[in-house]
């Protein structure tokens, strides 16, 4: 078993492995305990009542967080010549067709998100190898398929974030920074929340929220009383 450095020591001191804490004093703890010299990504990973297995259980959407993840995220647009000029003056980090397909098809894949329009994706669709293990496929249900593609950029770099269950139910998500205040990050868990809970299922039975939980890179889980958002 590998040894507990002090960093390490201390923080587990402070945290009380049976108790479920509230989103609000979880925010404000996962900024203690946090243990990098960096500033870490906050993620929340909520276990839902659903069965992933079942296409109308199989939860996946985006959300617009009002505080953003505290990250730039990469952007590349795949489209035909007559919309370069728009995602360009959108933001877009990358934007282009032939050559990022076959850079992709090369096994580049240095960016967070891709948006297509729908007249390219027959040439993206043989891609769908190496993009879907990574999230990366554009999909019409995150809004990364459109032929707005100034308003699916200005939706990423303003905060927007996909999600979707995993094979176990469970749905991951960076929510912010640790250098962010604790209201902010509470605000956005909630967001990301009360999006969850208006995509209920109506086939899902039982609890619907099982389980929250929150935590920084590298730093211990922090069990959240799901009374304490509100559902």
């Amino acid at each position: 078993m590998a040894k507990l450095s002090k960093k390490r020591k201390a923080v587990e001191a402070k945290l009380d492995s049976n108790k479920s804490y509230s989103l609000t004093e979880a925010a404000a703890m996962v900024k203690s305990i946090n243990l990098t010299k960096f500033d870490s990504s906050v993620d929340v990973h909520i276990r839902l009542g659903v069965d992933p297995k079942k296409a109308d259980q199989a939860i996946r959407g985006t959300v617009s967080l009002p505080h953003g993840t505290g990250k730039t995220k990469r952007v590349l647009v795949l489209c035909t010549p007559d919309k370069e000029a728009e995602a360009k003056a959108a933001g877009a980090d990358f934007v282009g067709l032939d050559e990022f397909v076959q850079k992709i098809d090369g096994g580049w894949t240095d960016v967070d998100v891709i948006i297509a329009t729908p007249s390219v994706m027959p040439k993206i669709g043989r891609l769908g190898k190496i993009l879907g293990p990574r999230n990366l496929m554009p999909n019409p249900k995150t809004g990364t398929v459109t032929n707005d593609v100034a308003s699916a950029v200005n939706d990423v770099k303003g905060g927007k974030i996909a999600f979707k269950i995993d094979k176990a139910g469970i749905i991951h998500a960076s929510i912010g920074r640790v250098s962010f205040a604790p209201e902010k990050i509470v605000e956005n868990a909630m967001e990301l929340i009360n999006t969850l809970v208006r995509m209920k299922p109506a086939t899902a039975k039982g609890h619907y929220l099982k389980g929250i939980s929150m935590a920084s890179t590298m730093s211990p889980g922090l069990m959240i009383d799901t009374k304490s958002v509100g559902h």
